[in-house]
């Protein structure tokens, strides 16, 4: 049986509008949205360990279990990441901070004395976050300055009643803001 839809009355327009905002109005409404801070791991073809802070992640799909996250085009460790098979994104634990703040800066040692276990496919898993997902480097996509990764999760693992490290407004917090 074919079921025939009603045209709809509201015509899509061909493509969007120039945006009515500064970079700096979009960055600051972006930070009102309080999001967990996570590393996201892995190893380099050299067998180079890579790693970096990224706050861009999210669930996508329970069945086959996906996650999501995004790193800019111009990210030093883009080439690892994107022809790499795994890595893992640790979610941090409040006591954490220094960790992220760490993995977000350039030019130093970010993995100088940090604690990890090798996870599937060498990807790094960092001891002590409050979770961790290890995944299959499923799937990517180009859209504006950023390349949208989907992991296909092989393990998981959380600590339970650990407290999440997150970011609002440009800041850490180690609680919820109130």
């Amino acid at each position: 049986m074919d079921i025939q839809l009603p045209p709809s009355s509201v015509t899509a327009p061909a493509q969007a509008q120039p945006p009515s905002f500064s970079i700096d109005e979009f960055r600051a409404s972006l930070g009102m949205f309080a999001t967990g801070v996570t590393i996201v791991t892995a190893r380099a073809a050299n067998g180079a360990l890579v790693g970096l802070t990224a706050n861009s992640f999210n669930s996508v799909s329970l069945d086959p279990p996906l996650v999501l996250w995004s790193l800019a085009r111009s990210a030093a460790s883009m080439a690892a990441l994107s022809t790499g098979s795994h890595y893992a994104i640790n979610i941090l634990a409040a006591n954490q901070k220094s960790l992220a703040e760490r993995f977000a800066a350039k030019d130093i040692d970010r993995w100088a004395d940090v604690a990890f276990t090798e996870g599937v496919g060498g990807a790094p898993v960092l001891v002590g976050a409050a979770a961790s997902f290890e995944c299959f480097n499923r799937s990517r996509y180009d859209e504006g300055d950023h390349v949208i990764f989907v992991g296909e999760v092989e393990r998981c693992m959380h600590s339970a009643g650990a407290s999440p490290l997150l970011f609002h407004g440009g800041r850490f917090y180690t609680e919820h803001p109130l």
